[in-house]
């Protein structure tokens, strides 16, 4: 069994959804963490802080993948710079970091209609989608 863990990148939150996998069946998880905050891009402590926060988090949960919804470089829907310092931060937390195109998360979502679970908080839905699509993508 395999834990995904699915991350949104917004504002200064990572937004964040646990789901576990084996074979074609996947389950949320619930977990007591569902976003971390980057107080202060311009603090090095609050930057360790956030990193420290993330390693300590994908440890715990024991993380077997984390995905992060890829955000656009450039156009109207640009992610800002603080999204892709919390991205490389993440990058330096966890390896094996994927980034999942949001077109390739909508398709696969309705393709399949993941169920979103009733305890999962509206901020989460898109960490949640970027796991269960990679999930899907996975067991191809």
């Amino acid at each position: 069994m395999e834990k995904i863990c699915g991350i949104e990148l917004k504002g200064k939150q990572a937004n964040i959804a646990v789901i576990t996998s084996e074979g074609d069946e996947w389950q949320y998880v619930e977990t007591k963490l569902r976003k971390i905050t980057l107080e202060d891009d311009e603090s090095g402590a609050s930057v360790r802080a956030f990193y420290e926060h993330c390693v300590d988090f994908l440890k715990t949960e024991e993380i077997d993948h984390v995905v992060i919804k890829k955000r656009n470089k450039k156009g109207n829907f640009a992610g800002g710079p603080l999204s892709f310092k919390m991205e490389g931060l993440l990058q330096l937390a966890f390896e094996e970091t994927q980034l999942l195109a949001a077109a390739s998360i909508s398709a696969s979502h309705k393709k399949h209609n993941y169920s979103s679970p009733s305890s999962l908080k509206k901020y989460q839905q898109q960490a949640f989608l970027t796991a269960c699509a990679f999930h899907t993508q996975q067991n191809k």
